[in-house]
């Protein structure tokens, strides 16, 4: 992964990454509070694939602002895309595969073909899945961060999650050593209540070729909302992969070979 330049918004520096030097133009966004690092992961398997990621606002080098919302971020994503001259290849995962949605159902002329990895987001604001963001960016908003991760640690929701969803918990965690702990606090909170900016009837008329990618035993990405989503988007393709906190390389290697033919069919 080489950060390949600057994307310069509202007077913010936007980090824009990428790598590959084959097929067709692919833009791939990370998650809440990640970064190009977690694209770079999720592309290692399509080599030579080309590719690019902006990171978005507050998350990796680049800037933030008072604006955190997705549709802001599709926007800067939209204006990446315009700089590049063509229509991509458009994906995302979790938060990234909300900001590929809204482009798509906004800017169809964008896109070539959308790849859905792990959505949390289906419709409206505050999905009830993406909770536990905000309850560890309410804690960390108002208490030491020793103290906030103490208090979640002994929470009913990292109870339920070390049940149901070690690697959902464990991303929870690393949360509270995130820098800046502020900025963290404010992205978890005010995306974890977002709206995302598009409807069912949106899903419905999106006619871009498809790919969603679920897994099971995730329950801030539910496996139902992935399928949800497919069954919604006319000829999307589903692929259910092993899931992530049992055998993370499994899952990346199955991400992998579910897009490969997709991208060389389109």
């Amino acid at each position: 992964m080489t950060q390949t330049g600057w994307l310069r918004r509202d007077g913010l520096n936007l980090a824009v990454h990428g790598g590959g030097s084959d097929g067709p133009p692919m833009i791939f966004q990370h998650g809440l509070c990640g970064d190009a690092r977690q694209v770079a992961e999720a592309m290692a398997g399509l080599a030579p694939q080309r590719w690019q990621a902006l990171e978005c606002r507050g998350h990796g080098a680049s800037d933030l602002d008072e604006t955190v919302s997705i549709p802001a971020f599709s926007a800067d994503v939209a204006a990446l895309i315009e700089r590049a001259g063509e229509p991509v290849v458009l994906g995302g995962i979790s938060m990234g595969a909300a900001i590929a949605t809204h482009i798509a159902v906004h800017r169809p002329d964008l896109v070539r073909a959308l790849v859905l990895v792990r959505p949390v987001w289906m419709v409206g604001p505050a999905p009830r899945c993406g909770a536990p963001n905000a309850e560890v960016g309410a804690l960390l908003a108002k208490l030491p961060p020793d103290e906030a991760r103490a208090r979640f640690a002994a929470s009913e929701t990292a109870h339920r999650l070390g049940l149901e969803s070690p690697d959902n918990l464990a991303s929870l965690m690393g949360f509270f050593q995130r820098q800046p702990l502020a900025q963290t606090a404010r992205l978890l909170s005010e995306i974890a209540r977002c709206d995302p900016g598009f409807s069912i009837d949106d899903l419905k008329q999106i006619d871009h070729p498809t790919l969603v990618c679920g897994c099971a035993e995730d329950a801030i990405h539910p496996l139902p909302i992935a399928k949800a989503t497919a069954q919604l988007i006319p000829g999307a393709i589903m692929v259910e992969l092993p899931p992530k906190g049992r055998d993370k390389p499994a899952h990346l290697a199955a991400l992998a070979a579910a897009m490969r033919p997709f991208l060389q069919e389109i």
